[in-house]
């Protein structure tokens, strides 16, 4: 393994190395990395999705009766929709809880529950699992005990002679529709013969591979490249592993096809052609079936209609896979039309990975005010003048030389820019970390991109990024009350944001055999808005991020332009969520940043020498500290 070293530090090869071995924690700069026997922020077993999962349970077990209990466990005690556990279910399970208790994500009116409950013909069970799926006992199946992969216990919920009676309708008519649709899924497959089935899994695996983790279910079958035992490519998978689901069936004659991975391959192409790799995200933690997709993309469809003016796209003439298919390239050519007109973004769920496409509505004058104040205060610290972020933008594109020249404490006016606009973001969204990420070399990216040199741009190391965190000072209320540790906090964002620089930038080169063999994710798009995030990811559990928003944006560069190049990033440790008015204010300052960033990737291009070297470890603790 490499050591990243510093890039154009001034450092003999041997010194960097030696600069290289030390922390660059900021409570630990200039010691020996590793040196220590144990964390100096423990963080504590229940931490996290367990922690959370323990607590959903023991608050069912403490309702009043089974109906309040289901309700808790659908939506993990108000952490997430109860529509994406509702999607989640296995036909048999989603047939109980429509008829035991009346919830279904399908649209339409389930039977009530009888009041009449003339005893009990069956003793049921509902669990919740380690995934956080709730399972059900139905009367086809043995108690849920012998899994070790509950929480708990199991909350016991009797069945009337009613109940199965109507559980017993429900189920026919279902099992009958997912046998169909899987007999559709195989004749569109078979249609498509070896060689298009082989292109459809190249395709699918390479999706996979270039988003964020991902699981998914066919009844009881989980799909997933996220720490359970992975079964698509991912970080533990390479592609063509003969554990990965897609890859596996490369070679395997269609009729030797398990319906599950008929299912999976078909739905997840369906998903892909309505949008892109991206798509497939907004399945996360549901089941992968024809019913399922249609629910998404009929939700999609009628979204973008509202959109005044282009061609509505019709409704999908049937539930097939051909008339999906359809409805799928119509989504694509319809989103294209509205998303220069409208603000899409996303919601994330953080406990279930599970994202939700919106679109944002109009201004009602809060972003609006927002924006005000930001401007105001760039107005005030900076050598621009405008009413609006746009305004400002227009002036740093009209006289842009100053972003390469020193300016107050800072070795360029870039440098200042990023500063000043993620500290006002702190501020005026109430924030307790903004941040703002980017690369150091626009001249070195440059030179790099006129040679065409693209394993040269892959081969650099994440301290060829950076990334400016300014914390609220009140901030530190969540670290212990310390501003040493406040500082770590900042620190540990501001190197996995350099990661995401790093990860990012490969998506937006030539398919050349070196940038397809690096690890890299498809560059972000559209902003998001998360809930709950401190929950999987191991940094966002110990910095405390439970609700954020992100703001990428692209930026040009000799005519070619980077997505997800630089962004914007809100965080709250706790507190209210941040709402789409703070989204689309936000979305507007990352924008600032973007046109300054262009701005400066063209003075780079004409001979104007242009580096970032400020916002390393040391700089956060001296920023924060104030030592």
């Amino acid at each position: 393994m490499t050591l990243p070293v510093e890039p154009d530090s001034g450092l003999s090869r041997r010194a960097a190395l030696a600069k290289a071995r030390q922390s660059r924690r900021p409570s630990r700069l200039g010691r020996k990395a590793g040196a220590t026997t144990t964390p100096d922020y423990p963080v504590g077993s229940d931490a996290g999705f367990p922690g959370l999962l323990n607590r959903v349970w023991q608050q069912a077990t403490a309702a009043p009766n089974p109906a309040v209990a289901v309700e808790t466990l659908l939506t993990l005690g108000g952490h997430v929709p109860a529509e994406i556990q509702l999607r989640a279910l296995p036909t048999a399970a989603e047939c109980a809880i429509r008829v035991l208790f009346g919830r279904s994500w399908r649209g339409d009116d389930p039977p009530a529950r009888p009041a009449d409950r003339a005893g009990t013909a069956f003793l049921g069970e509902v669990g919740l699992t380690r995934s956080g799926r709730i399972a059900v006992r139905v009367p086809s199946q043995g108690p849920l005990t012998s899994t070790d992969d509950l929480v708990g216990g199991v909350l016991r919920v009797p069945w009337s002679t009613r109940d199965l009676a109507a559980h017993q309708a429900e189920l026919t008519a279902a099992t009958t529709r997912l046998h169909d649709s899987v007999a559709d899924c195989r004749h569109w497959l078979a249609e498509a013969r070896s060689d298009g089935r082989a292109k459809l899994l190249a395709e699918l695996t390479e999706a996979v591979r270039r988003t964020a983790p991902v699981v998914f279910y066919c009844g009881d079958r989980q799909y997933t490249n996220f720490r359970d035992r992975n079964t698509l490519t991912g970080k533990t998978l390479w592609p063509g592993h003969p554990d990965c689901a897609l890859s596996a069936l490369v070679t395997v004659p269609l009729d030797l096809w398990a319906d599950d991975d008929v299912l999976l391959v078909v739905s997840l192409t369906l998903l892909v052609r309505s949008t892109g790799y991206a798509r497939i995200e907004e399945a996360n933690g549901t089941q992968l079936t024809l019913d399922h997709v249609a629910h998404l993309l009929e939700r999609t469809r009628v979204a973008y209609n509202e959109i005044p003016g282009g061609d509505p796209v019709p409704p999908a003439g049937s539930a097939t896979v051909t008339a999906l298919d359809a409805l799928a390239v119509a989504v694509a050519r319809r989103r294209r039309e509205i998303s220069t007109r409208v603000q899409l973004y996303r919601d994330i769920h953080g406990p279930l990975m599970h994202k939700i496409e919106r679109v944002a509505g109009p201004d009602p004058g809060r972003a609006r005010r927002t924006e005000a104040r930001l401007s105001a205060h760039l107005r005030d610290r900076l050598p621009i003048s405008g009413e609006t972020l746009r305004e400002l933008g227009a002036a740093v594109a009209a006289s842009p030389g100053w972003l390469a020249e020193p300016r107050g404490s800072f070795g360029t006016g870039l440098e200042s820019l990023v500063y000043e606009t993620v500290a006002a973001a702190t501020t005026v969204f109430d924030a307790d970390f903004a941040m703002s990420r980017g690369m150091r070399s626009l001249t070195r990216l440059v030179g790099a991109l006129r040679d065409e040199r693209w394993a040269t741009i892959v081969s650099w190391d994440i301290p060829h990024f950076f990334c400016c965190v300014v914390p609220a000072p009140a901030a530190r209320r969540h670290f212990g009350n310390s501003a040493a540790h406040l500082a770590d906090a900042a620190w540990s964002m501001a190197a996995r944001m350099q990661y995401n620089s790093w990860h990012f930038l490969a998506g937006n080169l030539p398919p050349v055999p070196e940038v397809v063999d690096r690890d890299y994710f498809a560059p972000p798009t559209i902003p998001d808005l998360a809930y709950h995030s401190d929950q999987h990811h191991h940094g966002h559990i110990a910095a405390r991020v439970r609700f954020s928003i992100r703001s990428p944006q692209p930026v040009v560069v000799l005519g070619r332009a980077f997505a997800g190049f630089v962004d914007l990033r809100l965080l709250r440790c706790a507190g209210r969520p941040f709402d789409e008015q703070d989204l689309l204010a936000a979305h507007r300052a990352s924008d600032f940043i973007a046109i300054a960033t262009t701005q400066a990737a063209t003075l780079a291009a004409t001979g104007t020498d242009l580096e970032v070297a400020a916002f390393d470890s040391q700089w956060h603790w001296a920023n924060i500290t104030g030592q």
